[in-house]
């Protein structure tokens, strides 16, 4: 199966569990577990040629000269990533399914699940590190919607902020770092960024780059100081917790040390900060983890100290080290997984997740209690259980390690890591399971059906097989471990098995479950100590910070942003004058290269129009009617100079773009008082004054200079006038560069029109249904209405010249490629003619006629337009790109056919949607401010065309 489809099957399946909803739960979870399970078996098509050495790659290109591909990469890391994703993703699936209560929204879960599941695949196959980067900032942003889904938890919703602030802020660090890491090799593709290990190494931006990388792993991997954000998203449900913990999100750090490995690994500032990090994490963790009372928050915080674990055997350096690592990966997610499943077995049928409320289940529990046990021991790391190999070869290798030039420091602190994490092991199994059953449970504890305790009973089978007989995962650990290594080192010719001999990981490792078990013993006293010991308490440090963040913040915004225009316009421009005056005294002008022209007595009194109009819109301003007009004088003389300086597309566009604006500033000034209040003083109206003549005469003298200087370079324009015919087709050079050579302009320019009109919409109805609509119902108006208010001359005008402006319209569309006009001007014309409808015969007469939804002609513009783009894909081409052909159809003469015309079509529809849209929503407003009103066109009421019955018979009626 292709990549791209493997990674897009996640995201296109999140689609169907919303849909499956009210078909029931299990039609909900299984649409999911199909999706999934489709995922998986992709992935296993793949299988062959991974084995076989091979690596897979899939790209398309889509901003090649950005460096941004969709490009997809599959080895053995990313392969056995891959795998550890779908194939545990498919039992929390079956396992959410029963765990989950019916007050839950099922299709809400495995959406955010189905979402997080396709961007952490997306992760280990990204070829391109900025591909890679986007579908890790969506890891983070679906594990806050699942960290927090039950949003009526206060400690759900805090868990869901604390882990998207630490892990966005660490996200950003991680940007700056990939991109520091492309400029120096000059790709942004990791297949070839880890062939450049010498090169990167080598510059002076390594440590930078190995700096940043590091904070994006160790904030999403939970690494020292970053680890507090992990426990509290316990508040997530337990599958979620079971998911995030054991092979997904907070795997995603591991994953990318681990990618990265051979081009960052093996200089010292490597080896400091990533075994020191893992070294402090692993400890720290594990010694938390002992005291905590939470069964999930015991489970947390051995998460934290078995990532610490990894993160240290990559810190090494050493082949070895990254074998042991990969290993290690294997096991913590298969025991880890059933464990967190186990909990929440447990907290789901005795309704506590408290440790000194439990205790006896193994009586009441007995499958649990064989689940949980045998994975509690693997981590504990005893023999026949696959956390025993990978724990001895963590402390082989910490034997071997040196530390800041001291032997002993590493081995001993792994061995009071490993010794905590044997002690928490056995407190979960002591103090859950064993001892006398209790009689005050909050619920009757018992076994819940297969479908909770099967998904964990398939890992710890796993679990046990890996542990009695780890040649079988020997040769595929290898393999991802060859791909860890790149051509940077070689396998080590080390073999899995149970037994070493007399080793010293074997004396520490013994020294540790020892020291685990007596530790037991002691926990009393030692808990009262943990308790009584003053320490700083990462939660508390999180809030501090986060409240010293925002006084500080809102001490360096709040004076700024006060919500006055004109604060904003003066700063915005002061600034662009200090820059600007900075560059010009510092920098060289040359001589002038034109001269002036003489200028005409039209240009001189078009001029001074608009300077009176503009002079006048300052001094009248408040006259919110004048300004309007005012307005709309200065926008027509505009229209003018565009005609005068031979723009004609320009001048359509500004006029039409005018009238529209008129109409429906008229309509939003009919809820506005008439005059604006005087609000600045006369001081800020100086320094307003100021600051606008200074910015006016800046812009004049940088187009005085402009007008009398010619181009140093070859402007842009001579490449559109040069290739708008043979590359898009069309003569009218303004058109051609709106829909192919800026497409991606104007298509961003429609959507942002549609979010407008959208907005004025919601606006709109929040103004109907909210306190305002007590106000318009009562409204009055100030003067006397005009007694016509649909004039008959109007009408019968508005409807004779509507199919001729359509069909100006649709002739300004046809002609556009070629000559003057385009999707965006004849949207305009076309709108014109509608709102014209709407002035003339009223709202209710022009919407009752109305066949389709403005919101649904704004989706289809931008949908077409969209369409039209994504069809240069299929033949190779970028996004947008315009395809245009000849065509003779008898006994017309030969014609243009060009892909730009759909693209147009889009605009065009977007324009119509977006600008009625906007008229129907204030006409809705004025409807209602008018609701006792009789509204029809020609002021007739239709259902009085005959004279009443009571009015007296004439002589000429007779």
């Amino acid at each position: 199966m292709s990549l791209f489809f493997i990674v897009a099957l996640p995201f296109i399946g999140a689609l169907l569990p919303g849909l499956m909803n009210a078909a029931g739960r299990s039609a909900c979870a299984g649409v999911t577990f199909t999706v999934s399970l489709a995922a998986f078996v992709g992935l296993l098509t793949n299988l062959p040629a991974v084995l076989a050495g091979e690596v897979v790659l899939a790209q398309v290109e889509w901003m090649p000269l950005l460096g941004l591909n969709f490009t997809l990469m599959l080895d053995g890391l990313g392969f056995f990533f891959a795998m550890l994703i779908l194939g545990i993703g498919l039992l929390i699936i079956a396992y959410a399914r029963h765990y989950l209560s019916r007050d839950d929204n099922m299709g809400e879960f495995f959406t955010y699940l189905l979402l997080f599941q396709g961007a952490m695949v997306g992760i280990v196959l990204s070829d391109n590190i900025l591909l890679l980067l986007v579908f890790w900032e969506l890891t983070s942003l679906s594990s806050f919607l699942l960290i927090g889904y039950w949003k009526h938890l206060p400690e759900g919703r805090q868990g869901a902020r604390m882990a998207l602030t630490v892990t966005g802020m660490g996200g950003l660090a991680m940007i700056a770092g990939m991109l520091i890491l492309g400029q120096i090799v000059g790709s942004y593709d990791l297949s070839v960024i880890l062939q450049n290990r010498d090169l990167i190494q080598a510059d002076p931006l390594y440590l930078p780059a190995l700096i940043l990388i590091l904070l994006g792993c160790f904030t999403k991997s939970a690494q020292f100081p970053f680890h507090f954000w992990l426990p509290h998203a316990m508040a997530a449900p337990t599958p979620v917790s079971a998911y995030l913990h054991s092979a997904t999100m907070v795997k995603a750090g591991i994953f990318l040390m681990a990618r990265m490995w051979p081009v960052l690994s093996g200089t010292p500032e490597w080896f400091v900060i990533v075994t020191t990090a893992g070294l402090v994490t692993m400890v720290l963790g594990a010694v938390i983890a002992l005291f905590k009372h939470d069964l999930k928050a015991l489970l947390a915080f051995s998460t934290v100290s078995h990532l610490g674990l990894i993160t240290m055997l990559l810190g090494t350096g050493t082949a070895f080290g990254a074998m042991a690592a990969v290993f290690h990966i294997l096991n913590h997610a298969t025991f880890k997984a059933a464990l967190f499943m186990s909990a929440g077995i447990i907290d789901h049928e005795t309704h506590t997740r408290d440790i000194r409320r439990l205790g006896g289940l193994r009586y009441l529990m007995p499958v649990t209690f064989v689940i949980a046990t045998l994975a509690a021991l693997s981590m504990a790391g005893i023999p026949l259980l696959n956390g025993f190999l990978s724990k001895e070869m963590m402390l082989e290798e910490a034997y071997h390690t040196v530390l800041f030039g001291v032997p002993w420091l590493l081995p001993v602190f792994a061995v009071i890591g490993a010794l905590f994490s044997a002690a928490y092991s056995f407190r979960l199994i002591g103090h859950v399971f064993l001892g006398p059953v209790r009689e005050d449970y909050p619920a009757k504890p018992h076994d819940p059906g297969a479908g909770m305790w099967l998904p964990p009973a398939i890992l710890v089978v796993l679990v046990v097989t890996i542990g009695i007989a780890p040649y079988l995962v020997e040769p595929f650990v290898k393999l991802v471990t060859a791909s860890v290594l790149g051509e940077v080192l070689t396998v080590p010719d080390a073999h899995f098995k149970i037994w070493h001999g007399l080793v010293p990981a074997l004396y520490m490792s013994l020294a540790a479950v020892v020291g685990g078990l007596v530790l037991m013993l002691i926990f009393s006293p030692a808990l009262r100590f943990w308790d009584a010991a003053p320490r700083p308490e990462a939660k508390t440090i999180f809030d501090s910070i986060v409240a010293a963040s925002v006084r500080l913040a809102q001490s360096l915004t709040l004076p700024l942003h006060n919500g006055a225009f004109s604060r904003y316009a003066a700063i915005g421009t002061v600034a662009i004058l200090l820059v600007g005056f900075h560059a010009w005294v510092t920098g060289t002008v040359g001589a002038p290269s034109r001269t002036p022209q003489m200028a005409g007595a039209v240009p001189i009194a078009g001029w001074l129009m608009l300077v009176a109009a503009t002079g006048g819109l300052v001094f009248f301003h408040r006259n919110r009617f004048l300004s309007l007009i005012l307005i709309g004088i200065v926008g027509l003389m505009v229209s003018v100079a565009f005609v005068f300086f031979s723009a004609p597309d320009l001048a359509m566009t500004q006029f039409t773009v005018e009238v529209v604006t008129i109409i429906l500033l008229l309509l939003a000034l009919n809820f506005l008082p008439n005059y604006t209040p005087v609000e600045s003083t006369v001081l800020r109206r100086v320094r307003d004054a100021g600051v606008a003549v200074a910015g006016g005469l800046a812009t004049f003298g940088l187009a005085y200079h402009y007008l009398l200087r010619d181009a140093v370079d070859t402007p842009i324009s001579q490449f559109h006038l040069a290739n708008s015919y043979k590359g898009g087709g069309g003569t009218n050079v303004v058109n051609v560069i709106l829909v192919d050579f800026r497409g991606f302009d104007t298509y961003g320019e429609i959507i942002v029109l549609g979010i407008a009109a959208l907005l004025i919409f919601a606006l709109t109805e929040t103004l109907l249904d909210g306190p305002v609509r007590a106000r318009l119902l009562n409204r009055k108006p100030d003067q006397p209405r005009a007694g016509d208010k649909h004039p008959m001359m109007m009408v019968v005008l508005t409807r004779v010249i509507m199919p001729v402006v359509m069909m100006v319209g649709f002739y300004i569309f046809l002609r556009g490629h070629n000559d003057p006009g385009g999707g965006f001007i004849a949207g305009l014309v076309v709108s014109i003619a509608v709102v014209m409808q709407y002035m003339a015969s009223g709202f209710n007469w022009a919407s009752s006629r109305l066949k389709y939804p403005y919101h649904g002609v704004i989706g289809a513009g931008v949908l077409i337009a969209g369409l039209t783009g994504i069809g240069s894909w299929f033949v190779g081409k970028p996004f947008l790109t315009s395809a245009f052909t000849y065509v003779r159809i008898p006994p017309f003469q030969k014609f243009e056919l060009a892909t730009a015309a759909l693209f147009d079509l889009g605009v065009f529809l977007a324009v119509v949607g977006a600008v009625m849209l906007s008229l129907e929503s204030f006409s809705r407003l004025a409807r209602r401010a008018h609701v006792d009103e009789d509204e029809h066109p020609m002021d007739i009421d239709p259902s009085r065309d005959d004279p009443p019955e009571s009015a007296p018979a004439t002589k000429e009626g007779v």
